[in-house]
């Protein structure tokens, strides 16, 4: 298969294209990290690149909660209308094959349960409850402590930050493309992805990467709140074997998008991972601040069971594993 890879030089589409070469497919890069025309929003050089493709896996996008609404423009840009290029462009090439990197904060917080009132949604955490310390949402009808649990595709979206609104755009954007060609479109809600070639500490980066820059600066990694919000780390390349999974699956329905979470099933908080990878770096333990970020959610995590069951997908990285991989591996500049 012949497949057209958006962002290819990027943290997880560099991982995509050696996943499919491994796997005998032919990928194709576009990227305007190697090309300065290869942008997705460019018409002209979409259709170029579309030529003789089977296939795209789309992971072209401007990612990581931002500065609030300041950068909310360039957002839209390159994730939303980016996407409508890129779709346009496959319906009039005949492409009728799309793998779109998705993401778990179109669901905003993760799955509750109240002793009394079973599964609820809390609304937005208040400044003033984040200011004094207070974390946890509560419920919202009685007030009641909740507990976390795993969330799965049918739960409602509630995009709380710019770039979650701008991921869920691009699944609505995939599903009426899907509808109007008959194409097959999968959605890989991804959760944290760390490993090689993640990107240096920027506003856009994961907590992750922000962690290891610290370490490699000789820096106590920050942990932001108590440090106990609950997280699915997934590692690269389980998720640019997702990809490759869902490219050759014959499941997924002609006319619709489907959408996966695509997690390792196993949930840690961001206090151990960044534990773990101090110890595995062999740096200064980490400093709990307190600090938070009001577009940013307290816990979720994943349940990949349909991925597993209907693409036949299993992570293969530990966590441990996986950590002490990280801690060795360079980071990519930006």
């Amino acid at each position: 298969m012949r497949v057209l890879v958006t962002g290819s030089a990027g943290f997880i589409g560099s991982h995509v294209v050696e996943a499919l070469r491994e796997q005998g497919h032919e990928p194709v890069g576009y990227d305007v990290r190697e090309d300065p025309g290869a942008d997705v929003r460019d018409p002209a050089a979409v259709r170029r690149a579309l030529a003789g493709v089977d296939a795209v896996c789309h992971q072209a996008a401007m990612v990581g909660l931002g500065n609030g609404v300041a950068d909310a423009a360039e957002y839209v840009s390159r994730n939303d209308l980016g996407t409508a290029v890129l779709l346009a462009a496959m319906a009039g090439a005949g492409v009728r094959r799309l793998v779109l990197a998705g993401s778990m904060v179109v669901y905003g917080e993760g799955r509750y349960a109240c002793p009394r009132h079973g599964v609820v949604r809390p609304g937005p955490r208040a400044v003033a409850d984040l200011d004094a310390g207070r974390f946890e949402p509560l419920c919202p009808r009685c007030g009641a402590d909740l507990s976390p649990g795993l969330v799965g595709e049918d739960a409602p979206a509630d995009p709380r930050n710019v770039y979650a609104t701008t991921k869920l755009a691009q699944e609505h954007l995939a599903a009426a493309w899907a509808r109007t060609t008959g194409g097959t479109a999968v959605s890989l809600r991804y959760h944290n992805v760390y490993g090689p070639r993640m990107p240096r500490d920027t506003p856009y980066a994961g907590v992750a990467s922000f962690f290891r820059s610290a370490l490699a600066r000789g820096e106590a990694p920050r942990v932001f709140e108590d440090g106990r919000q609950r997280r699915d780390f997934v590692h690269v390349r389980d998720v640019a074997a997702a990809n490759v999974a869902a490219l050759r699956a014959a499941g997924p329905p002609q006319g619709a998008l489907t959408a996966y979470n695509t997690g390792s099933g196993e949930p840690h908080t961001v206090g151990e991972m960044a534990v773990a990878l101090a110890a595995a770096y062999g740096g200064p333990e980490p400093v709990v601040t307190g600090e938070y970020r009001l577009g940013d959610v307290r816990h979720i995590t994943a349940d990949s069971a349909r991925l597993r069951a209907e693409l036949g997908w299993r992570p293969r990285v530990g966590f441990a594993e996986g950590v002490r991989e990280f801690a060795r591996a360079g980071l990519r500049g930006e």
